[in-house]
């Protein structure tokens, strides 16, 4: 068993691009945990096994290893930094207890950073700071690192010099210690030496911002450092540790993963600065019985609780759910009870995640990361306890989908395989949104953004066999009327023998939007036989589903049939359901129809100095402006806007905000379309169906 102050749960957090998984792989080389050093580029990382992900040479999804550093255990989660994979990110945050966060000063402040920071935050994450690609970076970086933090309005303390820069990058200055850590070349091995001359001016200067950042978090050795002017090794450790564990400061490092550069530096400090989950305190849950708000220590001989923060489709162990055990122990064999579903399960094969090798494990106890292969009834969000000490722990973050595109399955065997494909994908991935539009037939697959639909798409082809073409979504347009109107249906047809015979009057007059339809029956006398009536309602409605200018389903119309006549032989339902749609389509004409288009009710959030751009374009799209609200350095402007409007927004927005927007989109309600937008969707509607005809 791995003894819970021992144990860290570490995630290397940061935007895309920044060197998160080179980092992983330098930690688990420079711990011994792989042979060899893993690269992205050549596809060798152990963190990055996904095709997908090797052909892009980025993270689409957290990956775990763990690592032994002097006698401690490290569970490393490498999560992906690039925005439509953020939520992955996120929702695993829930299972650390501390963080590299990866900065780049050549980079700046990027969107995904502020992001990450802010979900970092919310989590209370313990933060390292690591400036990993020291062997690009221009040695006059402190100003552009003292920019993001001013952005991130978070106090960032310098545990290190660097000792040259790009190409002479060789090194650090350790500030507590007063000692410097020279590499030999790429290869990982150091000495400890004296500072360097001409560093050792600066050394101490910021050795003294660090003793005074550091004692302005704490009293005791704010009055020290005040009498003495003086703080040692050891008080400067265990100031930096206290200030890291309540997030009142943040210690910054140097190194470079590629060159194996203050990566063992780096690993010490994880161990002296991160928390364990003792450190963490305790985490809080209701009870699913009297649904009173409960706290749980994360204690290993106390009552067995989890939580389940993830899972993974596995080709061969099936479907896995990671858990992150808060209480108790997890163990084989043992039965647990599910509060979210009200379900027992019983625990069978567990495995610790190494890359996409799995190692067995027979028990797992508080704080620890595990995998649990083919739970029943269990989803990502749900917890495990023991049914005599019920809790129920915080589900996922929902997150809105921002784009939306239309499936076309290349085969009829394909239009069977994508929605079972989708299914299974949509339980590792809560962010994938799919249903199949009743008035257009198409399937609609919604995501984070384009890149992410795209590796769903590879995804569908390569482990579920479903080829499909991606299109933009067809508008579900609907036409009603907008006066009221009567007319004759009548259908008389003789050709020998029995004819057929129905005789309608009907009336047709609007709705209020959102009222769908209603069919009033004011036949007196028998002047239709009662049996005949549901006929002329369906004639009604089938009619109503074509439509009547460009073929979509008509809305919001009340139908009288108030007269008509029958006759004793040749009448019969048929002849009456087509005299009923005749009736009904004549009524229209004279009815001053009209098509209506769907508006979506928007919340787009972007940083200040856009949003006169982004009201301006939401104008241009014919879109109306609600209301503005202020939160910090950002605005969410509330707006109604067409949905033909926003189908490619997310692009867009990215391009006006340099990716720092965000937005959600629902529906709202249904608004007529403009005379001259109307009229050009009448005549794409009459082009493509002589195009489907001469076809």
């Amino acid at each position: 068993m791995i003894e819970i102050e021992k144990l860290r749960n570490v995630g290397i957090l940061g935007h895309g691009g920044v060197g998160k998984t080179s980092l992983g792989e330098a930690m688990l080389f420079a711990g011994g945990a792989t042979q060899r050093l893993g690269r992205v580029e050549d596809g060798t990382s152990v963190f990055d096994f996904e095709p997908e992900e090797m052909r892009r040479h980025i993270s689409i999804s957290s990956a775990f290893h763990s690592l032994l550093w002097k006698k401690f255990t490290l569970t490393l989660i490498d999560t992906p930094g690039y925005a439509p994979f953020l939520p992955d990110a996120i929702n695993c945050m829930r299972a650390l207890g501390g963080a590299v966060f990866l900065l780049s000063p050549s980079a700046g402040l990027r969107v995904e950073t502020e992001r990450l920071w802010a979900a970092a935050n919310d989590c209370s994450i313990g933060r390292l700071i690591f400036i990993s690609k020291m062997e690009r970076e221009k040695s006059n970086i402190q100003q552009a690192i003292e920019a993001i933090f001013k952005g991130l309005e978070a106090k960032g303390v310098y545990l290190q010099l660097a000792i040259g820069a790009e190409e002479g990058f060789k090194g650090i200055v350790d500030l507590a210690l007063m000692k410097a850590f020279i590499f030999e070349g790429d290869s990982g091995k150091f000495s400890q030496a004296e500072i360097p001359e001409e560093l050792k001016k600066t050394a101490q200067e910021m050795r003294i911002q660090l003793m005074e950042g550091v004692a302005e978090t704490d009293d005791a050795l704010l009055e020290k450092y005040l009498d003495t002017q003086e703080l040692s090794p050891e008080e400067l450790k265990k100031g930096i540790r206290e200030g890291t564990l309540k997030g009142k400061l943040f210690p910054i490092l140097y190194g470079s993963a590629m060159r194996q550069i203050g990566v063992p530096q780096l690993l010490d400090a994880v161990i002296d600065y991160l928390p364990s989950p003792k450190d963490e305190g305790e985490v809080q849950g209701k009870n699913p019985v009297t649904r009173e708000l409960e706290k749980r220590s994360q204690d290993p001989n106390g009552p067995s609780s989890a939580y389940i923060f993830k899972t993974i489709i596995d080709p061969f162990a099936g479907k896995l759910s990671l858990m992150r055990v808060v209480s108790g122990r997890i163990a084989t064999d043992m039965a647990v009870y599910n509060p979210n579903k009200q379900t027992k399960e019983k625990i069978g094969q567990m495995f610790r995640l190494e890359g996409k090798k799995q190692e067995t494990v027979r028990e797992a106890s508080a704080g620890e990361i595990v995998a649990a292969a083919k739970l029943r009834d269990v989803s990502s969000g749900d917890s495990l306890c023991e049914e005599r000490a019920p809790i129920q722990f915080n589900g996922l973050i929902h997150f809105s989908p921002l784009i939306s595109f239309a499936l076309e399955p290349k085969t009829k065997a394909d239009e069977e395989k994508v929605p079972q494909g989708l299914h299974r994908m949509m339980e590792e991935d809560h962010t994938i949104e799919m249903h199949r539009d009743p008035q257009t037939r198409e399937f609609i697959l919604s995501g984070m953004g384009q890149l992410h639909i795209e590796v769903i798409v590879e995804k569908l082809k390569r482990k579920y066999g479903a080829e499909v073409e991606l299109k933009a979504p067809k508008v579900p347009y609907k036409e009603t009327i907008r006066a009221n109107s009567s007319s004759q249906g009548k259908y008389k047809r003789q050709s020998g023998g029995r004819g057929q015979y129905g005789d309608t009057w009907i009336k047709i007059e609007p709705m209020p939007r959102g009222k769908g339809f209603e069919f009033v029956d004011e036949i007196v006398g028998g002047a239709i036989p009662r049996n005949y009536i549901p006929a002329v309602e369906k004639g009604i409605r089938e009619a109503m589903g074509e439509g009547c200018m460009a073929g979509y389903p008509m809305v919001d119309i009340r139908v009288t049939l108030y007269d008509g006549s029958y006759h004793d032989v040749d009448s019969s339902d048929m002849a009456f359901k087509i005299a009923g749609s005749m009736g009904f389509k004549s009524a229209v004409e004279k009815a001053r129809p009209v098509i209506l288009e769907p508006v979506m009710s928007m919340a787009v959030t972007v940083p200040d100095e856009c949003m006169g751009d982004v009201i301006g374009d939401l104008n241009s799209r014919r879109g109306k402006v609600l209301g503005v609200d202020s939160r910090g350095h950002s605005q969410t402007i509330k707006a109604h806007v067409p949905m033909s409007e926003v189908l490619k927004y997310a692009q867009d927005l990215h391009s006006m905000t340099s990716g720092r927007g965000g937005f959600t989109l629902e529906f709202y309600r249904y608004e007529e379309l403009p005379p001259h937008l109307a009229e050009k969707v009448v005549k794409e509607a009459k082009a493509a169906a002589e195009a489907q005809h001469k076809g």
